[in-house]
């Protein structure tokens, strides 16, 4: 069994819960003293930073969501001075004032530190050469995990998103070993591969490390089968880190979420109430390490639930499922809640189909209607009419019987779905509500 941090990784569960403790009654002094808006928020829900004297205490405390650093832009939630940020990245802003998060010299140790363990879950050594495709610059996805590669002393390409027939070069080239990407990314370099004459089998791939965007276990299936490899899913967020705050070991049954540096809670999304560990709900983090933007309660939006089981890796911190929707991605159809996980499900188990879809929502006068577009496979594209008729008959079946509404289905031709280099778009929701 192969840690990178032994010690923090397999500490005992009493051991960790009392350092969680004191790394959060810190953060909640450090956000009183020195953050007007969190001071603001605490004194309106009548907490004090003595208040806290337990975990439990925690759920005292106000929830952080994405609005409020947008109404605190750029920089008005920065527990430091700008003469301790080293870093700062942000969020594309396309629906707004972007969210901001900085970074001090410590929490970029702290960071490389985390991804290093996350790496080493997933099979890498300083032997590793890794194919870093996901984006640099802004999005916190590509640097973040460059600095986890370096700090293994594993040998990092920054290839970054895009210019996929030299990524597969490269690939080919420099003997790479384990690629980091978005995995509708990794499905697209496959399908480059194939127009290229290149057996993804043939190459030195081992694992995939992929993020950023949900995905289900049918398409970790895929993946492997294709590539030939280990997938691995990884997750983070900015407003958090960035990657590397969850990882799966090689057991593959749940992501490790780093506790000496987290605490994770489970939400009602609707009514704000902690659910007990082993509920679905909204994953509401809260960081105990962090010193230029320590996050209390921050509401991620991800649906999941918190597995206190313990893993055979031998890691004691706990677990979270794999995240297949957001809260925030939810379309309600007809009063129907739909997520796009849950079309996914049905188009990867469906012979014939490839895992390349886009969800259409229109409404025709006051009734929505759902058009689920998504490619067939060459062969099948290529058959006879009557064939492709019965398969949209098997997918319109098994959509309703797994959505509760029905849907319209509509066959494309093989790559006729725009391909993503970075997280891949499902929904396209036309309603003007």
């Amino acid at each position: 069994m192969s840690y990178w941090n032994k010690e923090i990784e397999t500490m005992a569960r009493a051991e960790l819960e009392s350092l969680k403790l004191r790394r959060l009654q810190e953060v909640i002094f450090k956000e009183y003293t020195f953050v007007d808006y969190y001071r603001q928020k605490m004194d309106e829900a009548g907490v004090k930073p003595h208040d806290i004297q337990s975990l439990e205490d925690l759920q005292k405390m106000p929830f952080t969501t994405k609005k409020d650093l947008r109404d605190n832009y750029p920089f008005g939630l920065f527990a430091v001075p700008m003469t301790e940020v080293v870093r700062i990245h942000s969020s594309s802003g396309t629906t707004g004032k972007p969210t901001v998060v900085g970074y001090s010299r410590k929490d970029l140790d702290n960071w490389a530190e985390l991804l290093a363990r996350a790496l080493t879950c997933a099979g890498a050594t300083r032997n590793s050469i890794v194919q870093n495709s996901y984006g640099y610059g802004l999005f916190t996805g590509g640097l973040g995990m460059h600095y986890g590669i370096e700090k293994i002393g594993a040998s990092v390409i920054p290839s970054s998103g895009g210019n996929t027939n030299r990524q597969v070069m490269l690939m080919q080239d420099f003997g790479t070993t384990i690629l980091t990407c978005t995995p509708s990314y990794a499905l697209y370099m496959y399908e480059v591969m194939q127009k290229m004459g290149i057996d993804p089998k043939q190459l030195k791939l081992k694992a995939g490390i992929f993020g950023a965007e949900p995905w289900s276990e049918n398409m970790r299936h895929d993946i492997e089968g294709k590539l030939g490899i280990d997938a691995y899913d990884i997750y983070g967020l900015s407003e958090i880190m960035g990657p590397g705050v969850a990882i799966e070991c090689e057991e593959k049954n749940g992501l490790h979420i780093w506790e000496d540096c987290f605490v994770a809670e489970i939400i009602d999304p609707i009514t704000g109430e902690t659910l007990p560990p082993g509920e679905i709900g909204e994953l509401v983090i809260t960081t105990l390490a962090k010193e230029a933007l320590p996050m209390v309660r921050y509401r991620t939006r991800d649906l999941t639930r918190i597995n206190l089981a313990p893993c055979s890796c031998g890691r004691t911190h706990m677990r979270i499922d794999k995240v297949l929707a957001r809260s925030d991605d939810m379309i309600i159809i007809r009063g129907v809640n739909v997520f796009p996980s849950m079309v996914e499900s049905v188009l990867l188990n469906t012979a014939g189909v490839e895992p390349h879809y886009l969800l259409v929502v229109t409404r025709v006068g006051t009734l929505d209607e759902l058009e689920v577009q998504v490619e067939v496979s060459e062969n099948v594209f290529s058959d006879e009419i009557r064939k492709l008729e019965q398969l949209n008959r098997k997918l319109s079946k098994d959509l309703e019987s797994a959505l509760g509404i029905q849907a319209k289905v509509t066959l494309k031709e093989p790559g006729s779905i725009p391909r993503s280099e970075g997280k891949a778009q499902r929904v396209i929701d036309k309603r003007n509500i």
